[in-house]
């Protein structure tokens, strides 16, 4: 039985996206050699690596004067690469602290140079997303993260700022519209929405680059790596060409739009059974709720270990919320069918009725 997979990451994938990474192993391009033992600098990859950037263009409408970048560390390594890239000397950096990964951002840029929080929701455990943000102050970059992976916020709108926004896309990327230019740099780990752990999307705008006056280590320095076509080091080849698939997938269903929908409608029917069912509520204040990640918990935790049997037994994979906070965490990727959805929210209608007897 095909399990329904609503793990935070790495990710779902499409059945198609799998098993065309499968043939690969064995038989790339039908040269006789499996994609993962081919050299990263011969014209198959090569060709892999530039359809990758140019579906993220497509999909995404990214405009001429940005560079696309696949690199490694994760966002993790974001966190230190953004400072080191856009904060000045002699400058200061915002941030808006929404959950754990941005607090962990903070950590890293505190490092390296003055660093605000114009905006926190950890008075609440991060169950929202702060309101009406005033930037009155002049920053080197404005950095946030569009979803919050853990606690299940997510950012509908944007701050309006003049200076840089950064943004932290990692568990929403390709999942709704975005405008591009709206942002100095973005970035994303590949495994929440787009394929395996092991790469990383940067996508930044050539012109805020070089003005820091800090020296740059080679490997933290994005021109480096635009410079270097983002083969500056060995590439994630494997990474690289499932997230290829996937975009392609992607485009073939109709793109961002197309999905933006369909991610709308998943989110929609579950956090309606949420709020109806007598024995769930949600987590987060409703008009933050992500539409990746759906956060809830038992009125009665007595009820868990029932309710995690049922799951189980029905063959419901990656329903348990993250370590840090508990409860249970629905992740709604793109690759993600509704049916599965359909299929979690009839067991919960059926555990309701069981416990309501």
């Amino acid at each position: 039985m095909k399990k329904h997979n609503f793990s935070a990451g790495p990710c779902i994938l499409p059945n198609e996206v799998l098993e065309e990474a499968s043939k690969a192993i064995i038989n790339f391009n039908n040269d006789n050699l499996s994609l993962i033992e081919i050299s990263h600098r011969s014209t198959p990859f090569v060709q892999v690596m530039h359809e990758a950037k140019q579906l993220v263009k497509e999909l995404l409408a990214v405009p001429d004067n940005y560079s696309i970048l696949f690199l490694q560390g994760g966002a993790s390594l974001e966190f230190l690469m953004v400072p080191y890239n856009l904060l000045s000397t002699d400058g200061k950096c915002a941030y808006i602290n929404t959950g754990t990964w941005s607090k962990k951002a903070i950590t890293e840029a505190k490092n390296l140079g003055e660093t605000k929080v114009i905006a926190d929701s950890s008075d609440k455990n991060y169950s929202y997303i702060p309101e009406n943000i005033a930037i009155t102050e002049d920053f080197d970059y404005v950095h946030l993260t569009s979803n919050n992976t853990i606690f299940g916020t997510q950012f509908k709108s944007f701050p309006e700022t003049d200076s840089t926004l950064v943004c932290d896309m990692s568990s929403d990327i390709f999942s709704r519209k975005i405008d591009v230019s709206k942002f100095g740099l973005i970035y994303a780990g590949a495994q929440k929405n787009m394929g395996p752990a092991g790469t990383t999307l940067v996508i930044v705008k050539n012109n805020i680059l070089g003005k820091t006056g800090r020296d740059i280590p080679s490997m933290l320095d994005y021109k480096t790596h635009i410079d270097k076509n983002s083969m500056f080091n060995t590439p994630p080849v494997f990474p690289i060409y499932v997230s290829m698939l996937t975009l392609r997938w992607l485009k073939d269903k109709g793109g961002v739009e197309y999905i933006e929908k369909i991610n709308e409608d998943k989110s929609k029917i579950l956090y309606e059974e949420i709020d109806r069912n007598t024995l769930f509520y949600g987590i987060v204040k409703k008009e933050n709720r992500s539409n990746m990640n759906v956060t809830f918990n038992l009125h009665d935790n007595n009820l868990s270990k029932e309710f995690d049997i049922l799951c189980n037994e029905n063959g419901i994979n990656g329903l348990k919320g993250h370590r840090s906070v508990g409860g249970y965490r629905a992740s709604l990727y793109n690759a993600l069918p509704i049916k599965s959805v359909e299929f979690l929210i009839e067991l919960m209608k059926k555990f309701e009725e069981k416990n309501n007897d």
